[in-house]
């Protein structure tokens, strides 16, 4: 009994592949208009309805496979980055992924239209049963375009986390053979792996001796930020360079003392100007103090 339901919902569902094909210059012609292909290629409709037979062949494709509820069919891979920029245009334009979804499911009525003007009136039960089988694949085309949708939204949320990363922790050079990161907020393993990246980038690009990491915006300092800054210290070293931390407030230092945190082995400055006049001492170049105003000469 299973294998007969079997065989007839595949030859159901072969049966609308063949269909899809058949009808595939009007479905495109009609899904042209649509809002979804309308407002995504606005240059030339003949771009639209080729975007559009692009999809009608892969849905004719999976239901030749008879893989009507199978979103990882072969035949959608072939227009799942074509859906996820289309998705990603209409989420540009301010519709969520639930009224992109309402857009996608729109497209089937158009089909089912041409679906029953294409079988005969006696044919009722087939029709029934391909109509059916298009809502099927009709839903599946629409779980395949959220997928694509929030994959899409993820790896841009991933890639403007690390735009931001790279923001936040500019690498400055303060002199010849000096550079900086000036480190603002908490200070996280993602973020730490950015700054020794950025940093030892930097001491090859500047032939830098000289490594100042400034902490005075960081707001606290545990065992975590801690082993962090020690880890950035050590890579510095093995490029050749000094480390210096700076910014060291007394609630830190205090804070660093009740952890039991080691940090003998790092140079450590109280502010960034301290740690630049440590580095320029340490080239031999002298730095002396302002003069105050109205102080003559000696």
């Amino acid at each position: 009994m299973q294998v007969a339901e079997h065989d007839t919902a595949l030859g159901t569902a072969q049966e609308l592949g063949a269909f899809l094909e058949r009808r595939r210059e009007q479905i495109a012609q009609r899904w042209a208009d649509a809002a979804l292909f309308r407002t995504v290629f606005t240059v030339s409709r003949d771009e639209a309805v080729e975007a559009c037979k692009a999809v009608v062949d892969a849905l004719a494709e999976v239901a030749r496979t008879g893989r009507l509820e199978d979103v990882t069919a072969p035949g959608f891979g072939a227009v799942r980055d074509q859906l996820g920029r289309m998705s990603a245009s209409r989420s540009r334009a301010g519709q969520n992924p639930s009224q992109i979804a309402d857009e996608i499911a729109g497209l089937r009525e158009p089909v089912g239209a041409l679906l029953r003007a294409d079988f005969d009136e006696d044919a009722v039960e087939r029709t029934h049963a391909c109509l059916v089988a298009l809502t099927v694949l009709m839903g599946t085309l629409r779980l395949v375009v959220l997928q694509t949708t929030v994959h899409a939204g993820e790896e841009l949320i991933a890639r403007q986390r690390e735009q931001l990363l790279e923001v936040a922790t500019p690498v400055i050079r303060l002199w010849e053979g000096i550079v900086a990161v000036p480190l603002i907020g908490t200070l996280d393993s993602a973020r730490s792996q950015v700054v020794m990246e950025n940093l030892l980038e930097a001491i090859v690009g500047q032939r830098a001796r000289y490594a100042i990491l400034d902490i005075t915006g960081v707001p606290t300092v545990d065992s975590l930020v801690a082993q962090h800054l020690m880890k950035t210290v050590a890579a510095a070293r093995l490029m050749g360079a000094e480390c210096i931390v700076s910014g060291i407030r007394p609630a830190i230092a205090q804070t660093i003392v009740h952890l039991g945190i080691d940090l003998g082995s790092i140079t450590t400055r109280a502010s960034l100007a301290d740690a630049l006049a440590h580095a320029l001492t340490r080239q031999g170049i002298v730095v002396s103090p302002r003069p105050a105003a109205g102080a003559s000469a000696p």
